[in-house]
């Protein structure tokens, strides 16, 4: 049987989660109307992310979270992991939110970006020596 659950408690959750998410599509979109104010972030090996990302983003390492400088309290930083099943963009999030970050993390990670087609920036391949 299925259980109904509180309409007030999903609305809250609802909100919450349209708050602090956001889909490929969406974020194509604020890609190309040239908002200024994010910073994309993705958490590959420097080889993965050479090989692609959304277009802009940066690569930061788990290790290097602490000594990351490119958050501005006035920017909101949207982390992307490669696969959804991965919680290093929730954890992200929460660490850099505990920080006073605005923050938010893109659903279906990079593999649903791909799964729309969307633009892919890559790096020359010799810079990946």
């Amino acid at each position: 049987m299925t259980q109904i659950s509180d309409p007030a408690k999903a609305r809250a959750y609802f909100e919450d989660k349209m708050a602090f998410t956001t889909g490929p599509l969406e974020l194509d979109r604020m890609i190309r109307s040239g908002e200024n104010n994010l910073t994309v972030v993705t958490f590959g090996k420097r080889r993965t992310f050479a090989k692609g990302h959304v277009p802009g983003a940066i690569n930061l390492p788990k290790e290097k979270w602490g000594a990351f400088k490119d958050c501005r309290r006035i920017r909101t930083t949207l982390f992307i992991v490669t696969l959804q099943t991965c919680h290093l963009a929730a954890n992200a999030c929460r660490l850099f939110a505990s920080k006073g970050f605005p923050v938010m993390e893109m659903d279906g990670g990079f593999k649903a970006w791909k799964d729309y087609d969307l633009d892919i920036e890559r790096e020359p391949v010799n810079r990946l020596k």
